[in-house]
């Protein structure tokens, strides 16, 4: 494993839900409190805390009863989160992200012959608000709806908040039922309206591109999380074709807890459910055409439509 595929794990730190829980009675005073609270988590909300895991985890709590530190307590843990939580579960530590501004801040122009490009990087909201994000996509879809076609990179965008960067392309969207997240219990589907007022928008005062308009979608293998859910939404529409190659296979939804350490314990609850019925996880997305020159070959597409 190269060492960007091993960095994914903790970019992936934003993702389609994140919520955060402190019991009143969650004492992680201790190691085996720490262990036992985390468990108490994974237990009740691990996609995979099903089958083998009902033993393992009377294993990780035997085991956390002879420990006395919390680094063999984070041991534990991890290896609990890859057992009931799979790939995109874990326990971060405490990062300070270095990206610039620049670098987050969506891209946006027009290119030869009438083509619109969007660049749409990862988002946390930390540097870069929401409102700044979505708007500066937006406004730009917006104000070229006329555009001959649209080319929407998710290139390196390993994650975040999906919620601004599908609001932000709101006007190539159709109504309705974008994907699903589906947990150990039940699916959980998301309109085109709940995401765009969940951003502060108002879905009847948005342009949509007409529906005969060719989006083209730039994908790599650093797509990731929220990434890939932005990717599905484009999922079995017409006039869309995806470029590039596989996606990095985290096309699934987090809930979000803070530990009493300044952790963050991740724990994948649910699947990626596209339009088409199709449940995506922890495998790669592929691209409708393979190619090491994305763009230059969805330009050509969009160009014979």
């Amino acid at each position: 494993m190269d060492m960007r595929k091993s960095l994914l794990r903790i970019l992936f730190l934003s993702i389609p839900l994140s919520f955060t829980a402190c019991g009143l009675f969650d004492d992680q005073s201790t190691p085996y409190g720490y262990v036992k609270s985390s468990i108490r988590k994974i237990n009740k909300y691990a996609l995979y805390a099903d089958g083998d895991w009902t033993t393992e985890r009377k294993l990780y709590l035997s085991e956390a009863k002879s420990i006395d530190n919390l680094d063999d307590a984070h041991r534990i843990v991890k290896s609990a989160l890859a057992l009931a939580g799979g790939k995109h579960s874990t326990l971060l530590a405490p990062v300070t992200d270095t990206t610039t501004y620049e670098e987050l801040v969506p891209e946006v122009y027009m290119l030869d012959d009438g083509i619109a490009y969007v660049k749409l990087p990862a988002h946390s909201g930390v540097i870069v608000s929401d409102a700044v994000y979505t708007h500066t996509v937006l406004d730009f879809l917006q104000s070229h709806t006329d555009a001959a076609g649209v080319v929407i990179d998710l290139r390196d965008n390993h994650g975040g908040n999906m919620y601004p960067m599908i609001s932000a392309i709101a006007p190539l969207l159709p109504d309705g039922i974008l994907l699903s997240f589906k947990t150990r219990k039940l699916s959980s589907p998301i309109s085109l309206d709940f995401v765009v007022r969940s951003s502060g928008l108002n879905p009847e005062e948005i342009s949509k591109f007409p529906d005969n308009t060719p989006v083209a979608i730039l994908i790599n293998d650093w797509t990731g999380s929220s990434g890939e859910a932005t990717l599905l939404c484009f999922r079995g529409l017409d006039n869309t074709r995806t470029f590039g190659i596989p996606t990095a296979g985290y096309a699934s939804a987090n809930q979000s807890f803070p530990m009493a350490d300044g952790y963050t314990l991740l724990i994948t609850i649910g699947c990626d459910v596209a339009r088409t019925g199709e449940v995506f996880c922890d495998d790669p997305i592929a691209p409708d055409v393979e190619t090491q020159t994305p763009l230059e070959d969805a330009l050509v597409w969009i160009q014979g439509k």
